[in-house]
């Protein structure tokens, strides 16, 4: 079964030492546990002043693995000039999505700032990822004070552009009787359960087997508890192609993968 990973990164982060947070690193252990594409973004993203930057170093080292990783941009709607970046994303950096951070830029998602960029990626094309949080706030450094997104966050803002191509990454607590029927999400499992709590089965009672997709979250975590996750959910082959791959292929535009 084919497999796409919707939650990766590449970089540093300033508070924990991570491993195989580079590019090529990333497609070998993809390749050890059969994953076919991943999309990613680049942590330096959510913590540089100038978020371009951060951009312009994820085009430089994803280039060669075209066929594998799929780079999504980082971009701040209060940093003057964010449209300027905007374009050189998609017209010069070879970048496909954007992925927000407003915990940490320091705005909601439906405020004025961030719906115009919302609505500029949309215009383009772009698909939308927004983490609920980036670490485990019981084990992140002191000096991170960014606080975790709540479910009324999505929530809001899926009424608020509901034709926007949305993906909910570190999701966790999200209802999936009252995100809103006529919007078009993802939910990411990365955090969710197959077993206990059964969270990725209840999404599915309440929303549809078409709102989740498989994550892992590489290179802050070991991809192998999702994969685990999925390979013990307890429904059809058909429900897990769909989570798999099947799902995010759609969202993303990916033609031509089959089993």
């Amino acid at each position: 079964m084919p497999l796409i990973d919707v939650n990766t990164w590449i970089g540093h982060w300033p508070f924990r030492q991570l491993r195989h947070n580079t590019a090529s690193a990333l497609v070998r252990r993809m390749d050890q546990r059969g994953i076919d594409r991943s999309v990613v973004a680049s942590i330096h993203g959510v913590l540089y002043k100038n978020v371009h930057l951060a951009n312009e170093e994820l085009s430089k080292e994803t280039r060669r693995f075209g066929d594998r990783l799929i780079p999504f941009a980082s971009l701040n709607p209060l940093y003057p000039g964010w449209e300027e970046d905007l374009r050189r994303c998609a017209e010069d950096l070879g970048l496909c999505g954007l992925r927000l951070y407003p915990q940490y830029h320091g705005y909601e998602l439906t405020d004025p700032a961030s719906l115009e960029l919302i609505d500029a990626a949309t215009e383009l094309g772009w698909p939308l990822q927004v983490p609920m949080r980036i670490v485990d706030r019981r084990q992140r450094h002191r000096w991170d004070l960014a606080s975790d997104l709540t479910p009324n966050d999505f929530q809001a803002i899926l009424r608020a552009r509901p034709k926007a191509r949305w993906m909910f990454l570190n999701a966790l607590g999200l209802d999936g009787s009252r995100l809103p029927a006529e919007s078009n999400f993802l939910v990411e499992i990365s955090r969710m359960a197959s077993v206990l709590q059964r969270n990725i089965q209840e999404m599915i009672t309440a929303a549809g087997a078409g709102r989740l997709a498989f994550g892992t979250g590489m290179a802050f975590n070991v991809p192998d508890p999702a994969l685990l996750k999925l390979e013990v959910l307890d429904t059809s082959k058909a429900v897990k192609e769909k989570i798999a791959w099947k799902n995010a292929a759609k969202m993303l535009g990916i033609k031509g993968m089959s089993p």
